[in-house]
């Protein structure tokens, strides 16, 4: 059985994410996000007014005249999710945990893409790949990821997103659209994300909350790691200190924005206090711009 509060939030997450998509963001996914390519329909007798390029010039050598191909656009596109289930993703400060924001995202992509007749699949993974879901059609298929995202326990606690891109590469045969959905604090992913890159179009959205960038205004804090379980103790109280934390967390911030960089690989900033349909909506005018 599930638990109450945990309904509640799968129906509330359900409800925005279609309404968020219905009247904020219809038809910006699909004019951004189009098929894998031109897939061949049939071979026709020439007729006048078609293209001379259009002509299989073996088929009208073979039959005595001339015949051309046509050629369809692939609408159909596959979204993959790779949903980040580590232990980090339970943080959260002001605007609820950073796990919270991800099933949100998850649930607004994944409406646009059923919204276009699209697939949607999610991979889940902590440390290692936890659960597979195939792609699949249909609102109730939504209805499953978001349930899966608040109910589903991980067996691991740390982030390796490479065996979660790996894992990806390995099984897909049709080229997809791949959101990475985490907080990125896992190392090691760089090579995969250039392999995955040569197939597929990653994306990532990198769901970061504020507060874990500031210390508090003084006394003595103890930070402790959801993943490795260790602690760190803070005096909050020097400037020095907090200047030196805020330094460290910016570092690891920037090292992720350089892996995303080499592998030529956008990367989506999110704050859990950032509106959503602002942020995807930014980034779906930025890429429309960029590929018109």
């Amino acid at each position: 059985m599930i638990p109450a509060d945990i309904i509640k939030k799968i129906k509330r997450v359900h409800i925005k994410s279609r309404r968020t998509v219905n009247n904020l963001m219809a038809g910006q996914y699909r004019s951004v996000f189009r098929g894998s390519g031109i897939e061949f329909e049939e071979v026709r007798e020439y007729c006048p007014g078609d293209e001379v390029k259009s002509i299989d010039w073996k088929v009208s050598a073979r039959l005595g005249k001339p015949f051309i191909k046509r050629y369809r656009e692939e609408r159909e596109s596959i979204l993959m999710l790779l949903v980040d289930m580590s232990s980090s993703l339970k943080f959260g400060t002001f605007s609820g945990q950073k796990l919270e924001t991800v099933a949100e995202v998850a649930s607004v992509l994944a409406f646009n893409a059923i919204k276009n007749n699209d697939k949607v699949g999610v991979i889940f993974f902590s440390d290692r790949v936890e659960k597979y879901i195939p792609p699949k059609k249909g609102s109730a298929h939504v209805w499953r990821v978001i349930k899966e995202i608040f109910t589903f326990v991980p067996q691991g606690k740390g982030t390796d997103i490479g065996s979660a891109l790996a894992f990806y590469s390995r099984i897909s045969k049709k080229r997809a659209f791949v959101f990475i959905l985490s907080d990125f604090l896992g190392e090691g992913y760089a090579k995969q994300l250039k392999i995955a890159r040569q197939k597929h179009e990653p994306i990532g959205i990198r769901i970061y909350d504020e507060g874990a960038y500031h210390l508090p205004l003084k006394g003595i804090v103890r930070f402790s790691d959801f993943e490795t379980g260790k602690s760190l103790l803070f005096d909050a109280s020097s400037p020095r200190t907090k200047d030196g934390f805020l330094r460290a967390k910016s570092r690891v911030h920037q090292e992720t924005q350089a892996i995303f960089s080499k592998a030529k690989t956008d990367l989506i900033d999110l704050k859990t206090s950032d509106s959503i349909s602002d942020t995807l909506t930014q980034y779906f005018r930025l890429r429309e711009r960029r590929f018109r």
